[in-house]
């Protein structure tokens, strides 16, 4: 009995010594692990037919939410498109408003035709497409511009890090995930298209989907060019 009782003594230590081990060791494998999320996330513009499970598109919300935001506001809002007819009616929408603006800069109508045939085909052939937008409505206000501008631009920065969670979640998924900055030239054919409600003001379009194939690595500048010691 007695050997039996040291046994079992020496196994629950060499547990609790395992489980330290790797309680110590998680910070890092955690920090590893956030890196190489960082590191490896890829634009990706093609995808698979393959839907997106509710779960996961859940979980893609939940990670944006996560993110800071000026006085806590949480300005950020998001339409989540997944209609066929929806995305198309938003790729339409957005394409005709490129048109317009191309042909008012002189270029080619084959360009501006093969331009906005791309524009289409990206926004319709995504199984997700969720519209990213902006409210000002819970911001603080101020009479003179100089601060009104400042309390907007918390807005717009407090939106744009929710986005980056939702791509880095998605990739950390095993989705792939590619962000449209072209909402800004024609919000309100996104709006409208979205029947979106009048204080959401449209900043960009993730698509998302299975990848159909890996994302080519973007060349960065080291650090070295964007930094500035100040001691």
């Amino acid at each position: 009995m007695g050997v039996v009782l040291r046994q079992t003594r020496d196994e629950s230590v060499k547990r609790a010594v395992n489980i330290r081990k790797i309680a110590s060791a998680l910070p890092d494998l955690l920090a590893l692990d956030t890196m190489s999320v960082l590191r490896g996330r890829r634009s990706i513009r093609r995808f698979a037919p393959q839907p997106v499970p509710d779960h996961l598109l859940s979980e893609l919300l939940q990670a944006a939410i996560c993110a800071p935001s000026a006085h806590n506001r949480q300005p950020w809002r998001f339409a989540i498109v997944r209609g066929a007819d929806a995305k198309l009616r938003l790729a339409v929408a957005m394409g005709e408003r490129l048109r317009i603006d191309r042909r008012r800069d002189g270029d080619a109508a084959n360009v501006i035709e093969a331009d906005v045939a791309r524009s289409i085909s990206r926004i319709s052939g995504a199984p997700v497409v969720i519209a990213v937008c902006m409210t000002m409505a819970d911001m603080d206000r101020y009479a003179d511009a100089r601060r009104a501008n400042a309390e907007r631009q918390m807005a717009v920065q407090s939106t744009a890090m929710a986005m980056q969670n939702l791509l880095l979640a998605a990739h950390a998924t095993g989705l792939g995930a590619c962000m449209m900055c072209a909402p800004l030239f024609c919000p309100d054919a996104v709006r409208a298209s979205l029947d979106l409600p009048d204080d959401w003001e449209p900043q960009a379009l993730i698509t998302i989907g299975w990848p159909s194939a890996a994302g080519k690595a973007s060349w960065r500048l080291p650090p070295s060019a964007v930094l500035r010691m100040i001691d």
